[in-house]
């Protein structure tokens, strides 16, 4: 039975259930349990398990070398989904703890799976809001990655931090504005008008890109950010009105690029 077949109260107990077992195995230096639940085909049994592992990490600090010493053993497994949640597993405890889990983004980035590498997306969103000094100087390392996919990857990564904090990643971001591969491209299009709607945000995102030299690029940032505002994308949650965005716009790019 799937997780959310089950009732609102069974569901509590086997989320329970499973943290248990996971402490359990640990003490006892059981692997097969995590084995186990990382391969599970539900996707939401799999994120219990990534979950309790994160608290695990955060609460046992006896346990935490065995976690990493059981992540490891499972990051080379020969499936897909093992090696996923050894992914979402990491980006739990490098929500506070990056240093001990690097590694593993370092490994995943190149995975040749496309579960595992939109898992790295992912756990960098998560990792680069709570804990961004380090996630941040770790990014910036593979930003020009001669791989276009790890470039993707990574740009796509950073987007949270930016919608709260654009400062923080517009530096980053930069270093892509000559992309010459179009999925890459279109990602940091889509990157820079997610990180465009949230309060104060827009001012500083429209002051890095005046910087710019890729006019081009430029426009289609411009345009992306206008949809954004829109009424079929999120103008219910954006701190500007569309109407006030092109004015903005208009105002700070005098000689009409768009």
């Amino acid at each position: 039975m799937a997780f959310y077949d089950l009732t609102k109260e069974e569901r509590a107990k086997k989320t329970a259930d499973i943290q248990f077992e996971l402490l359990h195995a640990l003490k006892n230096k059981t692997l097969e349990p995590y084995e186990h639940y990382f391969n599970d085909e539900d996707i939401y049994i799999r994120k219990v398990t990534y979950l309790g592992v994160g608290r695990i990490y955060n609460a046992e600090t006896s346990l935490r070398l065995p976690i990493i010493s059981f992540l490891k053993k499972l990051a080379t497994h020969q499936s897909e989904l093992v090696r996923q949640t050894v992914v979402n597993a990491a980006g739990e405890i490098g929500m506070f703890q990056f240093e001990a889990v690097q590694p593993f983004f370092d490994q995943a980035l190149n995975d040749s799976h496309h579960k595992v590498r939109n898992a790295v997306i992912g756990s960098l969103k998560k990792m680069s809001q709570k804990n961004p000094k380090p996630v941040l100087i770790w990014a910036a390392k593979y930003i020009e990655h001669p791989e276009k996919e790890i470039r993707r990857e990574v740009c796509h990564g950073i987007e949270l931090r930016g919608r709260t904090h654009p400062e923080d990643v517009l530096p980053l971001l930069a270093k892509l504005q000559f992309e010459e591969t179009k999925r890459v491209r279109d990602t940091l299009v889509h990157v820079l008008g997610q990180i465009s709607y949230k309060k104060d945000c827009l001012p500083k995102l429209i002051s890095a890109l005046q910087q710019w030299k890729d006019m081009q690029l430029v426009k289609d940032s411009l345009l992306e950010i206008i949809d954004v505002h829109s009424e079929k994308r999120y103008a219910k949650f954006t701190a500007l009105t569309q109407r006030e965005v092109v004015a903005y716009i208009s105002k700070s790019f005098p000689n009409k690029i768009l």
